[in-house]
């Protein structure tokens, strides 16, 4: 007997053939993604390179919760992991642990990815080369024979290259993107919306790092926050002070959305599995499992600069209520059209957080009843309460947020190098280098922060 998905176990990228009328049933919606598949490619680098590892960790990790045929990794995946994600374990211990298979051969029939050299990839499909140079990162089709600059790199553009990489090898297997495949794409963090292939920015060494902060929400966004932080190269993470707040508990339908959750951590606070993996390596965290809102505050002892990413106007509209210096607010699309729409927000800015969220107070409730894998609920014996349940979730990919939060991030250590600060930054990780941007009147950071050793 089949299983009636509900709001909790819906896994949030299967409801993307759901909603957008592909897919009959829910059964058909995951089959779908059962056939999903990627093989990854490793080269020499990766014994050796914390960075390459770090981009091989995270296109395990956020591939394998969407490709649900399997990710497979061939190449040198001997010796100690040196990547800050994974520590006190070997290479092919971490890419199991993240539900990766170290195979001998690959799979024809599957697109793949490289990361490092690797000069010949037997397969029918495309081929992304995985790669990235100072704050830039992106993939070029692996037919063209080119990289950028790997040895010089600011700490996050690994993991954004890899999480750019998974974005479109799911366009490919969805069929949504006819481009998918076949173009280079990529982002900068120095100037988001610019050509990423480019070195003529004078981009900075990373030589300064945030060290206090209020991390508000923690599931796609609030934990693709937390694999960022990892990667920074803290002298001392003992010494980085992350407040954790979040009242929910982690469901199964996380697994599907959310980097640092798993199966057995269905039913645990998410504050609790965050800061147990974040102090596994190394950092300090404070626990505050109450809702945001109108009536938190916080105390001039605590953390001055908040990261944002809560899908709820309500606490959206508090954010500058809180006494926050700096607020940096990231947001994700909804429904089969706009889950890979991002967003960013920088407070103070030239409009109220209450301005820009109120208009999104009391709407319409998602109406799906009309779609073919709804209709089959419904026969099933779902109630309309269910129903609805079901409709309002929104289709989720982890790899957006990870995408998301690398510009979340990212504003803050530009601000921290003396960049231009942004209030806004909207658009869609189908079209990297289309990004819209509004700059804001830079001030100095205004939160502490340590010297890069």
């Amino acid at each position: 007997m089949t299983t009636m998905p509900n709001h909790t176990s819906l896994h949030r990228t299967a409801k993307y053939f759901m909603d957008s009328g592909r897919a009959a049933t829910h059964e058909e919606a995951v089959g779908i993604l059962e056939s999903f598949g990627l093989t990854i490619h490793v080269g020499k680098e990766v014994t050796r390179s914390h960075h390459h590892q770090t981009a091989l960790l995270t296109l395990v990790n956020v591939a394998r919760r969407t490709f649900l045929g399997g990710i497979e990794v061939t190449g040198r995946c001997e010796g100690e992991c040196l990547s800050p994600l994974a520590p006190n374990r070997t290479l092919k211990e971490a890419v199991q642990e993240l539900g990766g298979r170290v195979v001998e051969r690959e799979r024809p029939d599957w697109p793949s990815a490289v990361i490092g050299e690797v000069k010949h990839v037997q397969s029918n499909a495309p081929c992304w080369q995985v790669t990235w140079e100072g704050w830039r990162a992106g993939v070029l089709p692996h037919r063209e024979i080119r990289r950028l600059n790997e040895d010089q790199t600011m700490a996050l553009s690994p993991v954004l290259a890899a999480a750019i990489c998974a974005e479109e090898a799911f366009a490919y297997h969805a069929g949504d993107h006819p481009l998918a495949g076949r173009r280079s794409t990529g982002l900068s963090l120095w100037r988001p919306g610019t050509d990423w292939q480019s070195d003529e920015a004078e981009e900075p060494v990373l030589a300064y790092l945030p060290t206090r902060l209020w991390l508000i929400g923690l599931g796609n966004l609030g934990q693709a926050f937390a694999w960022l932080l990892a990667c920074l190269p803290y002298s001392d993470p003992r010494g980085v002070e992350l407040v954790l707040q979040d009242y929910d508990r982690i469901a199964p339908s996380n697994d599907s959305t959310s980097i640092l959750s798993f199966e057995e951590d269905v039913g645990r606070r998410k504050t609790r599995c965050v800061s147990e993996w974040l102090e596994a390596r190394g950092f300090s965290t404070i626990l505050e499992e109450r809702r945001f809102g109108d009536q938190t505050r916080r105390s001039p002892d605590e953390p001055g600069v908040a990261l944002c990413g809560v899908d709820n106007a309500l606490a959206r509209m508090s954010l500058e209520k809180a006494g926050f210096d700096l607020v940096v607010e990231t947001g994700l699309g909804a429904g089969p059209n706009a889950f890979r729409s991002i967003s960013l927000h920088s407070f103070p800015c030239s409009r109220s957080a209450e301005q820009i969220w109120s208009r999104h107070l009391g709407g319409k409730d998602a109406d799906q009843d009309f779609k073919p894998a709804y209709q089959a609920l419904k026969k099933q014996g779902m109630d309309a309460c269910g129903l609805t349940q079901l409709a309002t979730r929104t289709v989720g990919v982890p790899f957006v947020g990870v995408i998301a939060a690398t510009l979340a991030i990212g504003e803050l250590l530009r601000r921290l190098h003396g960049g231009n600060g942004l209030e806004v930054a909207s658009g869609s990780v189908a079209s990297l280098e289309d990004i819209e941007t509004i700059p804001s009147v830079s001030q100095p950071y205004p939160g502490a922060y340590a010297t890069v050793a």
